[in-house]
């Protein structure tokens, strides 16, 4: 068949090969992240990450971030300084290769610029430049400042000295292009616990985060390191270790630095850190951490007759309860991809293995108090998860013999495809009546919640699933809960919390976040979870009317109309006071109403409130409440 003259062909000269700063903004996915908000602040944290490694290697105390009000970001570091001078081989200078070619830094093999660092890529500082539209590197350096300025990657002259000085450091200064990212808005609150969480990490080195653009600073400096963040991260849990378990060695050229804290609650959390860099995936680390103490404990309790003969704990039920903090640092990390959230060097996990299982061995030798409130709290997480599994099978075993029998109060949608689905879990009987009336029946489900359900909080699995409401909800999703979580068996790709705008409103709501946060994180990283927002205020005059949502818009609405017109002002206290068709206007319909996506912007701080706001510790949470009390607005009592 002979080929049509306006038909595409696929040859030699199809074939694009994207080089340097090109190929990062073509793939900002694999070298960024993406282009959304975490992606903008990985930019930051790329800089950041160079000046603490200066840090590592003894020749810098202190990095400072600035926001500036042209959107700009200013990295000043009192280390070394990039080197200016030319380059051997390529017969440019230093700085310019290390900030304009993705493979050029002073970490890889053969280099003694730096023995630990956090990655081996050398794309880091440059990949940020090939997606700025302006960066300034200012390089204090040899009696002399050396300036070089670049747009998009693209050097904008040579590197010049300008200035005299005595001082040493590197200041980077940035602007992130607009038209590649989503946002560029940095969160001071996102960037002041990153640096928290960095001068843990990092004995002796202070951060002092400067935003010009709000008038506001944070400095942090620890002398305690993990030990100092693992007490800060349980300190509302109910510790049941005097003092954190902490050990520090070096195996096979590894420094592995791990330290612990049971608590009275049943969530888990575990951060895992190379070279200073969060690893939120975990890695070959965290694998070698989690075989050691399972093994560790056992063989404990099993030589002090804790465990009965045959008995054996698993991995879950030695971690409920655990704040463990795994901090690794070695010469030329491998890590799953430029943006570093996994480690997959080998040598680390059975560095970690050697050095955890021979120091809580002997820890758990010398404190035998110690050691029997681990064992007794893991044989209570076991049974409950013993009596939690057969809970869920026998769910299973009646759904299978009732044709996977969903929860009668559920109105169901029409269409099967989950992506074009939605589930409302709308707050009481009143309000589900309505919106099973006012629903598109095609593609939106409807499941009514009576009441508030269970405190997840306070409450191990085998608890949860004895709740009606709770089990209906998990039956509604189809995704099972537990160890039988898989989120592809999610029915409806977009769930919806839909509650009344009052004080027992935002009570449900929260702990319905509670639920999803602790049990289906999951379902809120993979943009499932949302809250409807419904209206507060429906202002009519004449015929026409406009529906509100604070006291502000009805305010400012009503000062639009002619005066001496009559305006009558509805207030809806309560989903339940809408009728169907205000329901389905407002609320339901697709193309009138305003959804929030919920997202984990800050998993370590999510955790901190949820167990501050839903936990049995109360002092904390009043002076939450004492301190934010005047902010409260519209308080229905």
């Amino acid at each position: 068949m002979a080929t049509p003259p306006n038909a595409s062909t696929y040859d030699a000269s199809q074939i694009q090969m994207l080089r340097g700063m090109e190929a990062v903004r073509e793939n900002m996915g694999m070298y960024l992240g993406g282009n959304d908000v975490g992606a903008l602040h990985h930019l930051i944290y790329e800089v950041v990450d160079n000046s603490v490694d200066e840090a590592l290697a003894g020749h810098c105390d202190t990095i400072i971030i600035e926001l500036r009000p042209d959107g700009s970001v200013a990295v000043i570091d009192n280390g070394r300084g990039i080197p200016t001078g030319m380059h051997p081989v390529e017969k440019r200078s230093a700085l310019e290769l290390a900030l304009t070619e993705l493979h050029a830094g002073g970490k890889f093999k053969g280099s003694e610029g730096y023995k630990v660092s956090g990655g081996l890529h050398g794309v880091g500082v440059s990949a940020v430049n090939a997606v700025s539209s302006l960066m300034r590197a200012e390089i204090k350096q040899n009696g002399k400042l050396w300036v070089q300025e670049y747009r998009l990657g693209v050097p904008q002259g040579p590197v010049k000295a300008v200035a005299d000085t005595d001082q040493k450091g590197t200041t980077i200064i940035f602007k992130a292009a607009d038209h590649l990212f989503t946002t560029t808005e940095y969160s001071f609150r996102t960037l002041a616990n990153r640096f928290r969480e960095m001068a843990y990490l990092t004995k002796g080195l202070r951060f002092k985060l400067i935003d010009l653009i709000n008038d506001r600073e944070v400095s942090y400096y620890f002398d305690g390191g993990i030990v100092s963040f693992v007490r800060h991260l349980t300190r509302e849990k109910g510790p049941l270790l005097p003092q954190p378990f902490y050990v520090e060695k070096q195996v096979d050229n590894v420094n592995v630095e791990v330290t612990i804290q049971y608590c009275s609650d049943f969530n888990e959390t575990l951060l895992a850190f190379t070279n200073n860099i969060a690893n939120p995936d975990g890695g070959t680390h965290v694998t070698g951490f989690r075989t050691a103490l399972t093994r560790t404990i056992n063989a404990y309790g099993r030589n002090k007759n804790l465990l009965k003969e045959g008995d054996s704990l698993s991995g879950d039920d030695v971690r409920e309860g655990l704040t463990a903090i795994i901090s690794v640092k070695l010469f030329r990390p491998q890590f799953e991809s430029q943006t570093k959230v996994k480690l997959a060097t080998p040598e680390a996990k059975s560095a970690v293995e050697t050095a955890l299982n021979e120091a809580l061995g002997g820890y758990l030798e010398e404190n035998p108090a110690e050691g029997r409130r681990i064992i007794e709290k893991a044989l209570l997480a076991s049974r409950a998860r013993d009596a939690a599994r057969k809970a869920r099978d026998l769910v299973q075993r009646k759904g299978a013999l009732e044709g996977f029998a969903l929860p009668g109060k559920l109105a169901d949608c029409s269409d099967k495809e989950p992506a074009h689905c939605e589930l409302f879990l709308v707050e009481g009987d009143s309000a589900g009546g309505s919106a099973k009336q006012g629903r598109d029946r095609r593609f939106q489900a409807i499941l009514p919640l009576r009441g508030k359900i269970l405190n997840v909080e306070k409450a191990r699995l085998d608890k949860m699933l004895a709740n009606n409401e709770v089990k209906a909800l998990i039956t509604a999703m189809g995704t099972g809960i537990g160890e039988t979580f898989d989120i592809t068996r999610l029915r409806y790709h977009r769930l919806m919390l839909m509650a009344d705008a009052d004080v027992d409103g935002s009570h449900i709501r929260t702990l319905l976040l509670t639920f999803f946060f602790r049990h289906m994180r999951d379902i809120i990283e993979g943009g499932h979870l949302y809250i409807a927002q419904p209206p507060l205020y429906r202002v009519q005059h004449g015929k026409t009317y406009k529906y509100v949502y604070n006291e502000a818009d009805r305010d400012e609405y009503i000062g639009t109309l002619s005066s001496g017109t009559k305006v009558s002002v509805q207030r809806f206290k309560g989903l339940g006071e809408m009728n169907p068709e205000q329901l389905w206007e407002t609320t339901l319909n697709p193309q009138n109403r305003m959804i929030l996506q919920v997202t984990v912007e800050d998993a370590m701080a999510a955790d901190e409130t949820f167990t501050m706001l839903m936990g049995d510790h109360v002092p904390p949470r009043r002076r939450f409440i004492q301190t934010h009390a005047a902010e409260v607005k519209n308080l229905d009592i």
